[in-house]
């Protein structure tokens, strides 16, 4: 009895020990976008210069025992004080990691049984900066940066190597650049406890020569699950023997056969979701990415795995097969070339007619697709690349990039040859493969081209436009940067690379992508609310020069164009706002004064237009080609009693025999007149709308042509018009009645109307298809008094007048 006493006494001391440590280790932590504290892209105000943000990168301490480097080379990112890591979600309830450096000159096993007493610390043991203890990633490849020792006294070279977790992922290493390095890690679901050794390669001190330093690391991998995939597409001619352009070296070396082509693609697509991962996280948005489709199949993201056949979940790549031969193909991009605008389109339309066959879209159904054109080849007699087109779309239901296969051969097809891939420096034989652009005259150069661009282009397929820096402007000439910390000589520059490569010299979204992604229903996380279907934006221009914006699931940004710009410059964010649960504010005042300072730096230039672009938390958005024009002079409405203000237009008024109505409802002014029902004439169009009242009279906008619907009110409980739900384009297709009960009318005319009016060009920019779907609904503090806009055969115009 005793000998058991004993034992649970020890027992309950154990566990009371291990839960203390658990919540110590737990600590208040949230997952997402930061709510506390300043950010490394947060000003005092709501409101951000057009500059991307400094890197969020600072240091924390992955070891314990080490001091910060606050003011190292590479620790510091231009700010003046150190910022708060981004907190993260609470770890899972299991036993405490044992994080405490190790030295020595062997290393225990990491499935080992724990250790009984923390084992020898070591100033060399790896330090991770980007990431901390216990950090929640939702993507299988992380990318990370840290730093051995102290940079400013004592650089060392030399390399790590990272053993994953229960040994689920083969030991990589990684090279060690004064002091700094950079990993690829490869997660699998839930915890991973992560040893990371460095072995220095050369050092004055013999002690710590040959011998081994390691830390070690928890990271929490949910992968997702609710959030749209990014489809791999690998489209091939019908005839294609599904090989791709390779000198024989490599040919010998790797081949260049399909099998070849998938583990590179799909090598290339997690860097892509790596380098967005980091980015997101360093604009303290949160460890968000877009995630892959995957299926079970024999992995290729370890040289190991690809040799053994082992089996992992890991991206799939859809093999597509075009109507089209491999001849045919490649002779489209003649006529590309040389051909009428016409056709310029048309390996596009190709691509995507091939893509909806394979995935069967039905009506209302989204899909993100990725498209590698398999078939792209250098013609050294035309000195052309044929079969290639670099292409994204964000328009319709099928978001599509498509980019050719041309640099294929210079990708790394595992996480081993990163590294190798980024530094490989061998000219670009132009007798089998193309030096794109005179860009990838090096092999390592003809990497960046080829994994940046293709990136560039899955840019515009998740609705991003050329930016004035960043990924979506040709920044991915410097891509090697964020896996490497060596650059080799670039015969682009004629320059030698820098080293070491910091994070300050990588490239990066532009902030304005980030926004975008936060946004995006690809880069949801599980915490984040749901989304709401009315993505709509307003504006209303009222008294004393104000501009309200108004949008039902708030308002995140503004993009401002100066007259001639055709990147946006200036812009005004409002994701701090702590006014909504998603964080954003529905109803924001802006002045003319205001955006003119913003833009000119100064309001005398009132000559001069000025565009606003506003997006809302849905990513709708509603463009002001003149804010000028918005002034409240000139949207001012004479009211029987007062003023009323008219909100922004709905159709392009353009029929030719179009007029101009305006109507003032009675029941605004007249409290005896009481509006009872709404009678909406349509057929695959809105042609009018009449107004009935209790004493039998009415009025009307528009025709009484079409079909006829009456939408009773109850005027019993008090339901008034509250505004309408319209669908768009060059008129007016459809509108539903709103009421202050919550009450809908349903959808009259052509419910899936709205084509839109936006600009639709296949060229390598966004496809921008402004579908218009509004919720007009007048701001807090006004209400209904009218409507307005035109009439030809039918109505093309619209909107609401509103009033105190």
């Amino acid at each position: 009895m005793p000998l058991f006493k004993n034992l649970r006494s020890r027992s309950r001391a154990s566990f009371r020990s291990t839960s203390r440590s658990t919540e110590k280790s737990n600590g208040a932590q949230s997952n997402g976008d930061v709510t506390s504290g300043k950010s490394s892209s947060t000003l005092d105000s709501a409101s951000y210069s057009s500059v991307t943000p400094p890197s969020s990168i600072k240091p924390n301490l992955s070891t314990q025992n080490l001091p910060s480097l606050n003011g190292s080379n590479g620790s510091s990112t231009g700010t003046n004080s150190p910022l708060p890591v981004p907190q993260q979600r609470p770890p899972p309830v299991a036993t405490p990691s044992q994080r405490n450096s190790y030295f020595g000159g062997s290393s225990p096993s990491i499935n080992g049984a724990a250790r009984s007493s923390p084992a020898p610390s070591s100033p060399y043991a790896p330090r991770i900066i980007s990431i901390s203890e216990n950090a929640w990633v939702h993507q299988k490849v992380l990318l990370i940066y840290g730093q051995v020792g102290d940079p400013r006294q004592h650089p060392l070279d030399g390399s790590i190597t990272i053993n994953h977790h229960q040994d689920s992922f083969p030991p990589v290493s990684w090279p060690v650049t004064s002091s700094h390095f950079k990993a690829l890690v490869h997660l699998v679901p839930g915890p991973n406890r992560l040893r990371l050794d460095f072995v220095s390669s050369k050092s004055s001190s013999a002690n710590l020569h040959h011998s081994t330093h390691s830390s070690w690391i928890n990271i929490n991998h949910l992968p997702l699950s609710n959030s749209p995939p990014l489809h791999l597409v690998a489209l091939l001619g019908k005839d294609s023997d599904g090989t791709f352009d390779a000198v024989p070296e490599r040919k010998q070396r790797e081949g260049n056969d399909l099998d070849a082509a998938i583990r590179k693609y799909r090598m290339a697509a997690y860097l892509w979701q790596a380098f967005t991962g980091e980015q997101m996280f360093r604009n303290n948005l949160g460890r968000r990415c877009f995630r892959f489709e995957e299926e079970w199949q024999p992995g290729t993201t370890s040289q190991r795995d690809t040799a053994s056949g082992l089996m992992r979940n890991e991206a799939k790549i859809h093999i597509i097969r075009s109507e089209k031969t491999v001849a045919e193909l490649r002779d489209l991009q003649l006529a590309q070339q040389y051909g009428p605008a016409t056709r310029k389109d048309e390996l596009f339309r190709i691509a995507q007619d091939a893509v909806l066959n394979h995935l069967g879209l039905k009506p209302g159904q989204k899909q993100y697709v990725s498209v590698l054109l398999l078939d792209t080849h250098w013609d050294t007699e035309s000195q052309i690349i044929t079969g290639h087109a670099a292409l994204g779309s964000s328009h319709g239901e099928l978001k599509m990039a498509i980019f050719g296969s041309h640099n294929l051969q210079s990708y790394p097809s595992s996480l081993e040859g990163v590294v190798d891939a980024f530094s490989d420096c061998t000219r670009t034989n132009t007798d089998y493969v193309a030096n794109d652009c005179g860009e990838a005259g090096s092999s390592w150069e003809a990497a960046n081209i080829g994994i940046g661009a293709h990136l560039h282009e899955v840019g515009h397929l998740f609705g991003c436009p050329h930016q004035e820096s960043g990924i979506m402007l040709r920044d991915y000439v410097r891509l090697n940067r964020s896996f490497v910390t060596r650059e080799p000589f670039s015969t682009r520059t004629k320059t030698q690379g820098i080293n070491p490569c910091l994070p300050q010299d990588e490239c990066a979204w532009h902030r304005l992508d980030a926004l975008r992604f936060r946004f995006h229903p690809c880069f949801r996380l599980p915490n984040d609310p749901p989304m709401s279907s009315d993505d709509s934006v307003q504006v209303w221009p009222v008294e004393n020069g104000k501009i309200l914006l108004t949008a039902t699931t708030g308002i995140a940004f503004i993009e401002l164009y100066a007259a001639g710009d055709e990147v946006c410059r200036h812009f005004i964010e409002y994701i701090n706002s702590e006014s909504t649960s998603n964080g954003l504010p529905k109803q924001v005042t802006v002045t003319e004064s205001e955006l003119r300072q913003r833009v000119f730096g100064s309001e005398k230039e009132k000559k001069k237009q000025i565009k606003m672009s506003i997006f809302s938390g849905a990513l709708g958005s509603f463009t002001v080609d003149s804010v000028s024009n918005l002034k409240s002079k000139n949207s001012q409405v004479k009211l029987p009693k007062g003023v009323g203000y008219r909100g922004c237009k709905l159709g392009l008024s353009q029929q030719a025999e179009s007029q101009p109505e305006q109507l003032l409802l009675d029941c605004a002014f007249q409290f005896t007149k009481l509006l009872t029902s709404i009678r909406i004439y349509h057929d695959t169009k809105v042609n009018g709308l009449e107004f009935f009242y209790e004493d039998a009279t009415s009025q009307l906008f528009g025709k009484r042509e079409g079909k006829s619907d009456d939408f009773v009110l109850d005027t019993r409980r008090g339901e008034i018009l509250l505004g309408f739900y319209v669908r768009a384009g060059h008129w007016i297709d459809a509108i539903e009645v709103l009421t202050s009960l919550g009450r809908k009318s349903g959808v009259f005319g052509n419910a899936s109307g709205g084509s839109g009016y936006g600009v639709f060009s296949f060229l390598d920019t966004a496809f921008t298809d402004q579908i218009v779907r509004y919720n007009l609904i007048p701001p807090l503090g006004y209400k209904v008094a009218g409507v307005s806009g035109s009439c030809g055969a039918w109505v093309d115009g619209f909107s609401l007048i509103i009033m105190h």
